[in-house]
């Protein structure tokens, strides 16, 4: 994965049923072969997805530089994603992909990717703008 090439998935992409981790996974690829560009692994997105599965995100790391294939990677995740309960994992999804933002980070970066988007109120959304994947409109926020 190269990442001064190409963009991460969405965080809205699931893998292994979960928003968030395919990303974080991209970002380690990316990192553990010198190609990260601007990213940043173990962001604090990449954090809240290790919190909520338990994952320690440099013995993740070091699994992907190990790894002799992406099946090895996938295997040593699943045992976290196993010990969550459907249920778990579909309310972990629908607040990651939806909780707001408004703090003046966000706003300075929605105003400068996309001002007229006053929709945008989530980093899953502003991610994908900036990234730019097509976001669908939704009824604008006071922000």
């Amino acid at each position: 994965m190269d990442l001064t090439k190409t963009y991460p998935r969405s965080v809205h992409e699931k893998w292994l049923g979960i928003v968030q981790l395919g990303r974080a996974l991209d970002k380690a690829k990316a990192k553990a072969f010198g190609n990260l560009g601007e990213y940043n692994y173990d962001c604090p997105m990449d954090k809240g997805v290790f919190e909520f599965l338990g994952i320690d995100a440099e013995e993740f790391l070091a699994k992907v530089q190990n790894a002799s294939t992406d099946a090895e990677v996938e295997s040593y995740a699943k045992q976290f994603v196993d010990k969550k309960s459907p249920d778990e994992i579909e309310r972990w999804n629908r607040e990651w992909v939806t909780s707001n933002d408004t703090g003046d980070f966000f706003l300075n970066l929605r105003n400068r990717v996309a001002p007229d988007r006053t929709d945008v109120t989530n980093w899953a959304d502003l991610l994908d703008l900036d990234e730019k994947r097509t976001v669908p409109k939704r009824e604008a926020s006071a922000v």
